[in-house]
């Protein structure tokens, strides 16, 4: 009998121990928590218990804010009125802590947006008045103009269409002040695609665009019924158009040049740009979240027991979290992703802001603004006059003068031996200026190629030899990897510059044509873009042959950055060989050290996977 009651015992243990796991695995991906503030001690006292029951509050906040309206289980549940003291105010519905419903959140600045809510977010249908006058009523996602939308501007200009990310991009329709009127497809902000622009005297352009101007087959048709047709393009080289008098007239109409449609037509009609809104509604900070009460409860593990976290569930928090998991052995770091962030979500895919809430609820430091990396090459440096090869082989490539081309490449254009050698004496040459280096040969991989997929990344030409070849010299960097290859970055750390292997170089000419179709067809991929394949070989004794890509530095950024990683998808031979007091924001992490767990808005998650 004693036997059988431990069995029992052992076996109600397991199953104890089983639930208790599974719990804090479900707890890792639950709502949100929010602590109360330390008011009426009738009202703390039932907080405490964990009750329900909805009342009504009214509450000052230690820094001043203020909340008066319906209150449930330690945070605002119901309608309620939050009012910070810097002047912004929410009047709406709350659920569990966060702004979701109906609501009106002003700006002491006198802008509004009156609609629906999400998780804190501008999340729906809504109208957002700005304090200049314009207004935009339609679609948001996570505080952004995406999907239907229309907005009028003060200047009296209006847009109707669909809406990307904060920028036109679709169909849609911008008539200007005077009546004349633009419908068809935008791309980022810009005319793009097809469609038909109306002026208020009658004349109409229809056919294709670029960046806001005529560019391809298009119809220009004159309000006396005669028209130019054929390609049009900015350079007079390119354009070459056809004038189809109207059945009534059989002269040509000279007093109109095709070319005008650029400088004249088109010179004064620009699309207004959108406001900056310089804080956003999820980006205030409520004072409830900040009670140590709340954060000492909060200490979830990042797996359960036996090592299994539930991650199938549909989440409750639709929004970009991220938990750090710096906790040893059964003392787990607190949830920061459960407290505010700071988001700014108008740039990029993917940005990450923390703030300034530590996981142990303390200030956290704000990073440092990292020193430049790398040693400046300057005269005298074993590697300078390579420099001066690669800046002048660079300047020759891109400021050659090439026919403008279609994003339809040949096949003929991805030819492993569609290669171009140019020969720089030091005396110059008719195609080469004089210069103080030794003479070398410069081999251009795939020139039309990678000058399309520049365009495709919208990089100026003009820049981009700045960065490279101006006055201000590149830094190398020692390789932070295996490859025993060398990395150079140019002074405004915009774009790195990193030496391969001749079988690196076969591999990349190898799978170009795929890059090139990836890129072009998924316009906001974040594999890192390519800019240049070249080679500088020495002419000499030595005869050095040194290739290297060129593509874009992915820590060029406006925002701080405090750590970095390299990962493969692999734990095998991926640790860093710092001690963790040495470590800082430059040193290079791996796969183990990143001990975050990231969530996406369910759009944005599907977008990442396709």
């Amino acid at each position: 009998m004693s036997k059988e009651k431990g069995v029992l015992k052992a076996w109600e243990a397991t199953v104890r121990k089983t639930q208790a796991a599974k719990k804090r695995a479900n707890n890792l991906f639950s709502t949100t928590s929010v602590a109360h503030v330390q008011g009426d001690k009738n009202n703390d006292e039932n907080d405490s218990k964990g009750s329900d029951k909805l009342y009504h509050v009214e509450k000052v906040f230690p820094n001043n804010d203020y909340y008066t309206g319906q209150w449930s289980n330690n945070f605002p549940h119901g309608q309620g009125k939050y009012l910070w003291t810097d002047g912004c105010m929410y009047v709406g519905e709350w659920t569990r802590g966060k702004t979701t419903g109906k609501g009106r959140f002003s700006w002491p600045f006198g802008a509004t947006y009156e609609g629906e809510f999400k998780n804190g977010y501008m999340d729906g249908t809504g109208m957002y008045i700005g304090s200049n006058g314009n207004t935009y009523k339609g679609q948001w996602v996570m505080n952004l103009k995406h999907g239907h939308g229309m907005k009028n501007y003060a200047s009296g200009d209006w847009y109707e269409g669909e809406w990307r990310r904060e920028m036109q991009e679709g169909k849609g329709r911008y008539q200007w002040k005077n009546g004349s009127y633009y419908t068809g497809e935008w791309k980022k902000g810009e005319i793009c695609g097809k469609g038909t622009f109306v002026w208020a005297n009658g004349n109409i352009y229809d056919g294709l665009w670029e960046k806001g101007l005529p560019k391809g087959n298009g119809t220009f048709k004159l309000l006396d019924g005669s028209s130019y047709v054929g390609n049009w393009s900015k350079d007079p080289s390119e354009q070459n158009v056809t004038y189809y008098p109207s059945v009534s007239s059989s002269e040509a109409n000279h007093e109109w040049d095709p070319h005008d449609i650029y400088n004249v037509d088109l010179g004064d009609y620009k699309i207004c740009p959108s406001e900056k809104v310089l804080i956003l509604p999820s980006q205030k900070k409520l004072a409830f979240c900040r009670s140590s009460k709340f954060e000492d409860s909060l200490k979830p593990t990042r797996t359960s027991t036996d090592g299994k976290v539930s991650m199938g569930m549909e989440k409750p928090l639709d929004r970009l979290h991220m938990w750090d998991g710096d906790g040893d052995g059964d003392e787990s770091s607190d949830v920061a992703g459960r407290i505010p962030m700071v988001e700014n979500l108008e740039d990029d895919l993917l940005d990450l802001h923390i703030n300034d809430v530590s996981p142990r609820g303390l200030p956290m430091a704000v990073p440092r603004r990292a020193e430049k990396q790398g040693e400046t090459i300057s005269k005298g440096h074993k590697n300078y006059e390579l420099m001066l090869n690669l800046q002048l082989g660079i300047r020759h490539s891109v400021g050659r003068p090439t026919p403008a081309t279609s994003l339809d490449l040949k096949p003929s254009n991805f030819d492993p031996k569609e290669k171009v050698w140019t020969r720089f004496p030091p005396e110059g040459s008719k195609y080469t200026p004089p210069h103080q280096s030794s003479e070398f040969r410069w081999k251009d991989y795939c020139p039309l190629v990678f000058r399309t997929l520049r365009n495709l990344f919208n990089v100026d030409p003009a820049d981009y030899m700045i960065s490279i070849c101006g006055n201000d010299a590149l830094r190398e960097l020692s390789s932070p990897g295996k490859s025993g290859s060398f990395f150079y970055l140019t002074s405004d750390d915009r774009y790195m510059i990193k030496t391969i292997k001749k079988a690196e170089v076969k591999v990349i000419l190898r799978m170009l044509s795929a890059y090139y179709n990836h890129v072009r067809a998924f316009e906001n991929t974040l594999v890192t873009k390519f800019y240049g394949l070249h080679c500088v070989k020495l002419i000499g004794p030595i005869q050095k042959k040194v290739r290297f890509i060129i593509m874009e530095n992915l820590f060029f950024t406006e925002y701080t950055i405090d750590k970095r990683f390299d990962l493969k998808g692999s734990s095998l031979g991926r640790t860093t060989d710092k001690p963790k007091t040495e470590i800082d924001e430059t040193t290079i992490l791996k796969d183990p050290d990143l001990n975050f767990i990231f969530q996406l808005q369910k759009s944005w998650f599907q977008e990442f996977c396709r």
